[in-house]
């Protein structure tokens, strides 16, 4: 028997994914499976890495959904390679289907795999499913990418409108009726085991997940809640579910054209940066602005450690820094400030703090969050000019200003014990407006 294998990557789901209903509607049997990339594992430095843990109980829950219809989730674990290697071996394999994603590394890795399918005839067929819109689908009409959000942003809700279903819904957010050719998942007696953590290398985390279920109310009031931290339900918490594919793109972007077109601009943020960084990988290490590369950065490797504990004598900026280390998730109005405070107060590369991010953030997405960081450097695109600063005595007065979200995470706040201001804000916006001037002038001379 002949079998289609659907790799399941960043779509952690059976419902509305695109390229699993591509593979059921050619017909059966379809073979579901997911690979633990130990290319990937071998770089986390935590052994209790959230994330591992959460693709590990989503997949239990993909797997138990699988045997309810009378079929099973094959995973596996080693360098994908080597695992493909095998899987040809010990399968009778026709076509591959998978979901497109488009960091650099996973491109690499999907050519070198397409290609060992196919010195065996066997094609690798792939779909767009984390995004609305990838590449090149949102072009200036000069042809190429948007690198400025507004003008993408438009051009996205033009393009979204101009193709219609029947129904009259757009044709780029209808779903994928997977569940309509159930029956030709590969019938399998229900017996593959999941690798557990530990043989992996990693334990359970200690983490509490955000839900992926979230009421109407929350997306319709987010205009007027998003920008307060304190706020339990201010933000959708979404990011983890939309990072691993647990949830749709396209069902809440539906969803929010109905509801709020702030949340809608939220998630057209999430394809400007994945199409910034698929049409210009060099941002991973680079400045996407090279005069900014020109920055000579302090890097003061304690005062760097400060901003890591929360302790830079800033409520706002080190309440966000412990809600990160305590939980995996940072609210995105505190997000911004950090960021900033890393960059400009302290003259430290935006590179140790995308890193930092990298390593503890639950929905880190590498598009994102780089896209983020260099928002906040003015090294990238569309990016806050370097003269814009935060003042951080300002956010909090704005947006925490009954010190509700600052006393939950900082408890020695306001005792003896509560750090003075590591840098002075009027002293470090001057030095941080020189030091950038210097470093653009020189590009200039």
């Amino acid at each position: 028997m002949k079998y289609s294998i659907f790799w399941h990557r960043r779509d952690l789901r059976l419902n509305d994914n695109a390229a699993l209903y591509q593979a059921l509607k050619a017909g059966g049997p379809v073979l579901s499976i997911f690979i633990f990339d130990q290319n990937i594992l071998e770089d986390l430095n935590n052994r209790q890495d959230a994330r591992v843990d959460f693709i590990h109980q989503e997949l239990q829950r993909l797997q138990k959904e699988l045997r309810e219809l009378g079929s099973d989730l094959l995973v596996l674990y080693g360098r994908p390679q080597a695992v493909w290697t095998q899987l040809l071996q010990d399968w009778s394999i026709e076509k591959v289907y998978t979901n497109r994603d488009y960091e650099p590394y996973a491109k690499k890795r999907d050519a070198a795999i397409a290609e060992l399918l196919q010195k065996e005839n066997i094609p690798l067929l792939t779909k767009k499913d984390h995004v609305i819109f990838e590449e090149l689908e949102v072009e200036k009409k000069t042809s190429g990418p948007y690198t400025v959000f507004t003008p993408y942003s438009k051009q996205w809700k033009a393009k979204l409108d101009s193709k219609k279903t029947a129904a009259g819904e757009s044709f780029y957010l209808q779903s994928y009726p997977n569940e309509n050719y159930q029956q030709n998942y590969a019938s399998l007696p229900g017996n593959f085991e999941i690798p557990s953590l530990e043989s992996m290398g990693f334990a359970p985390s200690q983490l509490n997940f955000p839900s992926r279920l979230l009421k109407q109310k929350r997306i319709k009031k987010y205009e007027e809640t998003r920008n307060f931290p304190a706020l339990e339900e201010g933000t959708s918490r979404l990011g983890l579910h939309f990072r691993f594919g647990t949830i749709s793109i396209r069902e809440k972007a539906r969803k929010a054209r109905k509801l709020n077109a702030t949340y809608l601009n939220e998630l057209i943020w999430r394809d400007f940066y994945a199409q910034i960084l698929a049409n210009f990988p060099k941002v991973v290490g680079q400045s996407f602005r090279p005069q900014y590369d020109q920055i000579e950065w302090r890097n003061n490797e304690e005062e760097f450690e400060a901003w890591c504990q929360g302790k830079t004598g800033y409520p706002l900026v080190d309440a966000g820094m412990r809600e990160l280390n305590a939980t995996g998730y940072m609210h995105n109005r505190v997000r911004m400030l950090v960021a900033s405070f890393l960059c400009k107060h302290l003259l430290i590369d935006w590179r140790w703090g995308e890193a930092y991010f990298a390593e503890k953030l639950l929905d880190f997405d590498l598009a994102s969050n780089n896209g983020g960081w260099q928002w906040a450097a003015g090294s990238g695109t569309d990016a806050a000019p370097y003269f814009r600063i935060f003042s951080p005595e300002s956010q909090l007065k704005k947006f925490d200003a009954e010190l509700k979200y600052v006393k939950k995470w900082v408890k020695e706040y306001g005792s003896r014990r509560y750090p003075q201001p590591i840098v002075e804000h009027k002293f470090a916006r001057q030095r941080c407006l020189a030091t950038y001037k210097s470093a653009l002038n020189q590009d200039n001379a």
